[in-house]
């Protein structure tokens, strides 16, 4: 398969890695974009396998609650200008009420606000103050109760960073700690607890720690020791209850919950902008000026 410039720039964005190690890591793979991500993860050579989860695009993410039911919701805008605009904030608090009684962002859409429906409300914000906008993403959550944090707040209830954590227990101000964790946690929580979490990454992340290992020459049984280790440390990293918690890092969230008397039930977050990815560079330009050494 021909490897084109555009996918080398793919790579090198999602990775971090050298332009030539980009170029490589493609060939190797066949133009397997994941596979040569994978690649460059077992050379060492992916500064930053996670760069294309990044903020990179503008606007609010709005959290609404009620009783044991919430919903977030990401509103995306070209600007930050216009996330501070208040007509902007209005209309991305009355989408977020919306959102509580329908099912995903196709029947957002056709919802109504003010006698609109949202898709319209956005067309005509959008003639009004003359920028792209549009409902991106919603996440639901259900519990005995339902908690919110918003981090980085424009307004109220609506910022850059939006946390739902559903719960039961009676201490409210331990699970909206719990939320602010979910916001900061560094790297992400991508599920409640191993069970919770696709089979589909543990088995990748397996697969890639088997190489790695595999790339210092070892046994075959020092290698499953090892992987063992490396894959408990991962699924500690990744999963919300097995995480140390940011409050009291002795402890994981499962632990300090349990000595608050809170049981942790299920947790969303959206962060404004995560996954899209804009240029912020002239490849060819690159390109040209390394050829020139």
């Amino acid at each position: 398969m021909a490897i084109t410039a555009s996918m080398v720039k793919d790579l090198r964005d999602k990775t971090g890695a050298g332009m030539m190690d980009a170029k490589k890591a493609l060939t190797e793979t066949d133009g397997d974009m994941e596979a040569a991500v994978d690649w460059l993860r077992t050379k060492g050579l992916a500064k930053a396998a996670k760069k294309s989860g990044r903020t990179a695009a503008e606007g609010l993410v709005a959290v609404s609650v009620s009783g044991g039911n919430g919903v977030a919701v990401e509103v995306n805008s070209e600007t930050d200008f216009v996330a501070k605009n208040s007509e902007f904030q209005q209309m991305v608090a009355a989408i977020a009420g919306a959102a509580m009684d329908v099912a995903d962002v196709d029947a957002l859409k056709e919802a109504k606000i003010g006698g609109k429906s949202v898709a319209d409300t956005l067309t005509d914000k959008i003639a009004t103050i003359g920028e792209n906008m549009g409902v991106r993403r919603m996440a639901k959550i259900s519990g005995d109760k339902v908690v919110s944090y918003i981090h980085n707040a424009a307004a109220e209830g609506m910022g850059k960073i939006g946390v739902l954590v559903a719960y039961s227990g009676g201490d409210d101000a331990f699970a909206r700690q719990v939320a602010m964790h979910v916001a900061a946690a560094d790297p992400r929580p991508q599920a409640l607890d191993s069970d919770a979490l696709d089979p589909a990454i543990v088995e990748k992340e397996r697969q890639v720690q088997m190489d790695i290992a595999r790339e210092s020459g070892k046994p075959e049984q020092v290698i499953e020791k090892m992987i063992e280790g490396r894959m408990k440390k991962f699924l500690a990293e990744v999963t919300l209850l097995n995480q140390q918690f940011v409050v009291n890092p002795d402890l994981t969230v499962a632990k300090a919950a349990a000595d608050a008397g809170v049981e942790i039930t299920g947790f969303v977050r959206l962060e404004v902008g995560e996954g899209i990815e804009v240029e912020k560079e002239d490849f060819a330009a690159e390109v040209a000026k390394a050829a020139q050494g």
